[in-house]
């Protein structure tokens, strides 16, 4: 597939994404009619591997409503979200004036960051939770990284397991409880095109653009292509919790999030690279 043909693919999923927000923004799934608790949508593996963040430059790729950019900017850092959806970077920015909180949020597809950031470098850049899979190309985005990152400076990827991708949301209608492998592990077969009137979250349907991409990568292609960009790798964890329950059968834990019955399988992982 051409960069030009990717280039199509991720403006289908900028409009879905513009679609997409108004739901998000109104639905308990967010719960952004509460009071706001970003932290609820990370691990306490993620704030140990991060460190202190007070007075730290820090940029959240592919953001979306920006919930875990106010988080990072509680933390005390300077944080900046960046999100390729202008209704995304307008709720974001709507949602981080309501919580008193001082953050930057920039429209860029990620692929841009480094000229629509001005070239600025950062003493962080976090990015996950369902980002990966909107990217065709991961050696790019790798070397975006680099670019993006200060000598030193701290890259940590905390996204949903390739395993998790791989299996079905739910069970079809005719079928048991059985979680089913329904998707590829790995990449490199092209992107699975979805048409869904309805997103993960609760809410209405979504109107106007509904078709998306998504492409699969394992870990080793993220590994692969943040060492190929020059990144070192200094640890990956792999974890049994969800920050919601995908599945009827998952049972809450200790930490508020989710998990399922034995056999345990990894449905996170958190990757912590430097430059």
């Amino acid at each position: 597939m051409t960069s030009d043909e990717h280039a199509r693919l991720m403006r289908v999923n900028q409009a879905n994404w513009d679609a997409r927000t108004p739901v998000h923004v109104a639905s308990r799934f967010y719960g952004l009619d509460q009071d706001l608790d970003p932290e609820r949508w990370f691990a306490a593996f993620e704030w140990a591997d991060l460190g202190e963040l007070t007075g730290r430059d820090v940029l959240h790729l592919q953001c979306h409503l920006g919930t875990e950019t106010v988080a990072l900017a509680r933390r005390g850092a300077r944080a900046v979200g960046l999100d390729f959806s202008a209704a995304s970077v307008a709720a974001a920015q709507g949602i981080a004036a309501r919580a008193g909180v001082d953050a930057e949020f920039v429209r860029a597809n990620v692929y841009d960051a480094v000229e629509a950031l001005g070239g600025r470098q950062f003493d962080v850049v976090y990015t996950g939770k369902g980002a990966l899979c909107y990217l065709p190309d991961l050696a790019r985005w790798a070397e975006v990284i680099a670019r993006l990152l200060r000598p030193g400076g701290l890259l940590y990827v905390v996204e949903f397991h390739p395993l998790l991708n791989s299996l079905g949301p739910k069970p079809a209608p005719d079928e048991g409880p059985e979680l089913l492998l329904r998707h590829d592990y790995l990449g490199g077969d092209g992107p699975v095109r979805r048409d869904a009137t309805h997103t993960y979250t609760d809410g209405p349907a979504v109107e106007g653009a509904t078709e998306s991409f998504e492409w699969m990568h394992g870990i080793g292609e993220v590994v692969t292509a943040l060492t190929g960009a020059g990144l070192s790798v200094r640890s990956l964890r792999e974890s049994d919790e969800l920050p919601w329950p995908r599945w009827p059968r998952m049972t809450r834990t200790p930490s508020g999030w989710w998990r399922l019955p034995e056999p345990r399988i990894p449905l996170l992982y958190g990757l912590l690279a430097t430059r």
